[in-house]
């Protein structure tokens, strides 16, 4: 990720305002660069969803204007913004119409007109690059909330998207159907397509992030690495969130303020590192090799 380089997504927002009146979000500026993961975090209410849904104009603001690959997107154009950000839904049944999974992941393509054939083709290519592939003859509304959230980003990928938005990718999901969905989004980022994310699970960002950023209130009242967010404890206040166990046990176990891990495997390393170091340390005291 290069922020010298434009942004695939840009999308300034002074205020959307929903039908009853709510306001959703306001004084919003979010860029998506190339090669990045983002990762927005904060409680319920907080205008996640609001934001990822300007996105791709699924939304659009009061005030403001989203511009896509240097596009500025109007009521006319508005197909290239979902054609180039593909959205997946918290609830994938929204996104699942087609009696079967490999009817489904066509269905985008055959709406651009590609052939059958070829749609069919590409359509499998998705469902392999998702491992969904054993899923292509089930009916959709029968699958898990893991394999309906799989075959949704499928769908997504399809249309080769330059940038793939997740609404709470994780959300009702168990462990091991959250683990599957997480390595397929590592998988999408490194085959060079942007993720951006909603989540409640910080130990998620943590571990998918490139950038996090802290929305309440309808605004973005933080941003930077998953260190500078989760080390900052007044910002995650005002959020209303706990830092990732990571960060509270490197806390607890007084490591030096300079290292932060922010991952349960930047933990185990780090500690890993202090124990073979503090070993040697002793051994060379005991058997005098320390000494000149």
């Amino acid at each position: 990720m290069s922020q010298d380089e434009s942004p695939l997504v840009y999308l300034q927002c002074g205020a959307h305002t929903y039908p009853d009146g709510t306001v959703g979000m306001h004084d919003i500026e979010f860029s998506v660069y190339p090669d990045e993961v983002i990762a927005l975090v904060g409680g319920n209410g907080a205008g996640k969803s609001t934001l990822l849904e300007h996105l791709n104009a699924t939304l659009v603001p009061d005030d403001g204007e989203l511009v896509v690959d240097g596009t500025p997107i109007t009521e006319e154009n508005k197909a290239h913004a979902r054609k180039e950000v593909g959205f997946v839904f918290q609830d994938a049944d929204t996104q699942l119409v087609a009696p079967t999974v490999l009817d489904d992941v066509m269905f985008g393509l055959q709406n651009y007109g590609v052939p059958g054939d070829e749609a069919k083709g590409r359509a499998r290519e998705a469902l392999t690059t998702v491992d969904a592939s054993h899923l292509e003859d089930r009916i959709p509304h029968y699958l898990s909330g893991g394999e309906k959230r799989l075959v949704g980003l499928a769908g997504v990928l399809v249309l080769e998207p330059r940038v793939v938005v997740l609404d709470e990718p994780l959300a009702g999901l168990d462990p091991e159907r959250s683990r599957l969905v997480a390595e397929r989004i590592h998988q999408i980022h490194e085959d060079g397509i942007s993720v951006v994310l909603s989540t409640h699970d910080l130990e998620f960002a943590a571990e998918v992030a490139d950038r996090v950023c802290v929305m309440a209130d309808g605004n973005i009242i933080g941003r930077g690495t998953p260190s500078e967010v989760f080390y900052d404890d007044v910002l995650l206040d005002e959020a209303n969130l706990h830092p990732p166990s990571s960060v509270r046990v490197a806390r607890d176990v007084g490591l030096d303020a300079t290292v932060q891990p922010v991952t349960e495997d930047d933990l185990v390393a780090l500690l890993t590192d202090i124990a073979v170091d503090s070993e040697t340390i002793q051994t060379r005291s005991l058997d005098g090799s320390g000494h000149d």
